[in-house]
Parts: C-alpha cells; structure tokens; sequence
C-alpha cells in the first residue's frame, strides 16, 4: 500500500526540474557523429520536442524559471498544462502559491494542484494535501470553485485529445499514411556538438512515444517509479567552499 511522503515544494521542484531533463548527460556522452545507443537522445531532440508540445514547452518553461524570468515560465507552463502535462501543472500551481510571476493565490495555487494530482501520483498527492491544510475554510471554498474551471479547460478528460490529435498528425505526416509507419525511414537529427546524426525511424516514431494509450503509460510509469522512490525533504544548504592551502 502506497503512503503519503513529507514532502516540501522544494522537493518536488527538483524532481519535476529533473524529469524535463532526464538523459541530458546521457546525449553529451554520444560519441561525436555516433548513432545514439538511448533513447534519451531522441527524446531531447527539437524534432522529437516539436511533435510533443507538452515536453517541448515544460522544458522552455523550465529554462525561463531557472533564468528568473518567472512571467514567461508561466506562459510555458500553461501550455505544456493545455497538452495534459502534470509536471507543468504541478509548477503553476506552485507557483501560484509562492507568488513567482504572479500575484499569490492559494486557492488558485490549490485548484492546479489538485488538477496535477489527477493521476494519483503519490508526490503530487502528498503535495496537494499539504496545501489543502494551508488553506483557511474560504479559500477551500474558493479553491473548490476555481477548480470546476480548470478541470474544464485542462484536465485530462480534454487535454489529453489535444495531445493525442496532435500525435496522430505529426506520426501521419511521416510517409502520408494513416498508419504513419516508418518503415526503413532515416531520421537525421542535429548532434550534441551539431553534427548531424542519423536515427533509425522505427527508433525515433517508437509507438511508445507516438500512440496516446502507450505514450501515457510510459509517462504514468516514469512517475509512479518516481513516487516511490526516497524523497529527501531536507532544505538544500549551500557548500562552504575549501580553504585554500
């Protein structure tokens, strides 16, 4: 039986930072013009982000809020949470709370919360409680209110066909067909150092990544993998440096 962990929010920006730049060092480790051997070189590819629009903006979205630029993270965030990215949801409603880029609100900061939960992801879960018992009985009356609202635009009953019209198009476009196999296709995508490496199609139009049904499964299993793992709830300290000699 799974329990809630303690969790902090600062805990749960590390792990969502984290997971929109999973296989980073892996894709510096390629060998200079050599055929990727994980499948994290695709996935942080341009090409591969621009069929994904909920990766392609979480890692933007993420990119700005590292830089301090919290407004134009927001942005981002909001439309990776339009493609059904939990991740990013979890993130406005974070910010939200802590008023990065927007006037505090934690009723608001709930209602994202609770939307980022949908899944049952046992942080986001935990996450959710805890701001829940932050909120006095008026702003759980509010937050509840301004849920129905986000639900109806980003909740998974009607984000996820958005993601999904937009896999089924991208996957079409590749030779024309309704299936969009790839076949013997070849996929040239631009190498760690710019180079161009070549990816086989059947690598890079992976049903994992390209069916809805199976590209949710895979992300639902990175995170409930993530859920169960050990959560360090401790503040991050800053490292004296060494003295010199």
């Amino acid at each position: 039986m799974l329990k809630f962990l303690p969790i902090k929010t600062s805990s749960l920006l590390a792990a969502l930072f984290l997971s929109s730049l999973v296989g980073s060092s892996a894709v510096q480790a390629q060998n200079r013009g050599a055929a990727p051997r994980t499948d994290a070189f695709i996935e942080q590819s341009q090409s591969f982000l621009d069929g994904h629009p909920d990766l392609k903006y979480r890692t933007l979205a993420f990119k700005s809020y590292k830089k301090g630029d919290f407004k134009q993270a927001m942005e981002h965030f909001l439309r990776a949470a339009y493609y059904a990215d939990k991740p990013s949801q979890a993130m406005i409603g974070e910010m939200y709370w802590k008023g990065e880029g927007v006037p505090a609100d934690k009723a608001t900061a709930y209602a994202w919360i609770d939307l980022a939960a949908e899944r049952q992801f046992v942080n986001l879960l935990a996450v959710r409680e805890r701001y829940w018992n932050g909120l006095n009985a008026d702003e759980q009356a509010k937050a509840i209110e301004l849920g129905q609202g986000v639900y109806a635009k980003y909740g998974d009953q009607v984000a996820k066909k958005r993601l999904d019209a937009k896999l089924r198009t991208v996957r079409k476009n590749v030779t024309g067909s309704r299936t969009g196999s790839a076949g013997s296709l070849s996929i040239q995508l631009a190498g760690p150092d710019g180079e161009p490496v070549t990816v086989d199609g059947s690598q890079f139009y992976d049903e994992q990544y390209w069916k809805a049904d199976k590209y949710w499964a895979w992300q639902d299993q990175t995170w409930n993998t993530m859920s169960r793992g050990k959560v360090n709830t401790s503040d991050l300290k800053p490292v004296e440096p060494e003295s010199k000699p």
